[in-house]
C-alpha cells in the first residue's frame, strides 16, 4: 500500500466523516452539554466502533448484510429505533445549559459511560456503515499483499480522522453554548434531535442494494 493510496483514502474519508451524521451530531451535542473533556468518552466510543465495523468488514460481515435481507433488516431497524430514541430524548430535553450545570453533580459522574455507549451503539447498529466500508475499503486494498496489515492501516487512518472531526464538532458545541441563552440552548437540542430523527427515518427507508 503506497503513501499516495493512504493519502487518497484519508481525503475521501475526511469528506465522508465531516458530512454531518449521527456520531458527529452526538459529538456536537455532547460538547454543548458536558464540554469537550466529557465529550471525549463519546469520541472514544465512536472510534472503537470504527475498528469494530472495519474488522467486521474484513471478516466478511459486510458481505453477509449485503447478501441477507433478514439480517440487514434486523440491524437496520435496531439502528433506526435507537437513533429515533436519542432524537426524541433531545426533543424532550430542557436545554443544554441546565444539563451542563447538572453534570457537575455526583449524579452526573456516571455520564461518561452513557456518553460512550450512545456513540458506540449508534455506529455499530447502522447497517449503512457496514455496507459503506464493504464497498469503500476494498478499493484501497492490494489483493496481492497480506490484507490484515492493510485493513489495520486503513482503520487507524479512518479512526484518527474521525477523532479529529468529532473533536472539532464537540469544540464548536462547547463554544456555541457559551453564547446561547437558555432558549437558544433548548433550540440547539431541538435541532440535533430533529436531525437524528431525520437520520432515523432515512435509515428506516434505506433499502439493501439488489444483487
Amino acid at each position: 500500500m503506497s503513501d499516495v493510496t493512504i493519502l487518497a483514502f484519508a481525503l475521501v474519508a475526511f469528506i465522508g466523516i465531516a458530512t454531518p451524521g449521527p456520531t458527529v451530531l452526538l459529538a456536537l451535542t455532547n460538547g454543548s452539554r458536558y464540554g469537550v473533556k466529557r465529550a471525549t468518552a463519546g469520541m472514544i466510543g465512536a472510534v472503537l466502533s470504527d475498528f469494530v465495523l472495519i474488522g467486521a468488514v474484513a471478516l466478511g460481515l459486510g458481505a453477509l448484510l449485503a447478501a441477507s435481507e433478514f439480517w440487514f433488516t434486523v440491524v437496520k431497524w435496531l439502528g433506526a429505533a435507537y437513533l429515533a430514541f436519542l432524537g426524541i430524548m433531545l426533543l424532550r430535553s430542557r436545554g443544554t445549559l441546565e444539563i451542563a450545570a447538572d453534570s457537575k453533580s455526583p449524579a452526573g459522574a456516571a455520564t461518561a459511560r452513557t456518553i460512550f455507549l450512545k456513540s458506540f451503539l449508534v455506529a455499530v447498529t447502522n447497517p449503512k456503515g457496514y455496507l459503506f466500508f464493504s464497498a469503500f475499503l476494498p478499493q484501497f486494498i492490494v489483493p496481492a499483499l497480506p490484507q490484515t496489515p492493510q485493513y489495520t492501516v486503513l482503520a487507524l487512518v479512518f479512526a484518527s480522522i474521525d477523532l479529529m472531526v468529532m473533536f472539532g464538532y464537540a469544540l464548536v458545541g462547547s463554544q456555541a453554548v457559551r453564547f446561547l441563552k437558555r432558549s437558544g440552548a433548548i433550540w440547539l437540542d431541538r435541532l440535533c434531535g430533529g436531525a437524528l430523527l431525520a437520520l432515523a427515518g432515512s435509515l428506516a427507508l434505506y433499502r439493501r442494494a439488489a444483487n
